[in-house]
C-alpha cells in the first residue's frame, strides 16, 4: 500500500497548477497552492478534514456549499469537513493561497470529486 500521508517539502503539479506542503505535523498540514489563470480545482469534499484558506495573491471565486464568493489577497475561507467546495482563478495572474488542513486523517486520497474539468476520479 502506498503512503499517501503528507510530508514537508512534498509537492505535486496538477492540471490546474501546483501544491507544496510547507509543514506537516500530527493533526495539521500547511500547503501553498498555486492556481493557474483560468483554471479551477475540482468540486470536491473531504470526509476526514476541514480546511482554512488564506489568499495571498491573485483573485478568483470560491464555491462552498451552495454559495459562491469573490476572493482576493487577504480573503480567508473556512471549509468544514464534508462540505462541497472549489476555488477558481478568473484573473490573469496566478491565484496563490495557503491551506491549513485539520483532522484525524490527513491524506491525499481524502478527496471525493463531484465534478472535474480534467475528468479525474
Amino acid at each position: 500500500m502506498t503512503d499517501l500521508s503528507y510530508r514537508a517539502g512534498q509537492a505535486e503539479t496538477r492540471p490546474w497548477g501546483r501544491w507544496q506542503v510547507v509543514q506537516s505535523d500530527p493533526g495539521y498540514v500547511v500547503k501553498r497552492i498555486d492556481v493557474n489563470p483560468g483554471a479551477r480545482l475540482s468540486l470536491q469534499y473531504h470526509n476526514h478534514r476541514s480546511e482554512h484558506w488564506v489568499v495571498v495573491a491573485g483573485r478568483g471565486t470560491v464555491t462552498i456549499g451552495g454559495d459562491t464568493i469573490r476572493v482576493d489577497r487577504g480573503s480567508h475561507v473556512y471549509v468544514p469537513r464534508e462540505t462541497k467546495h472549489r476555488i477558481a482563478n478568473d484573473g490573469d495572474a496566478p491565484l496563490v493561497f495557503v491551506e491549513v488542513q485539520f483532522g484525524a486523517e490527513l491524506r491525499e486520497d481524502d478527496i471525493v470529486r463531484i465534478e472535474d474539468d480534467f475528468l479525474r476520479q
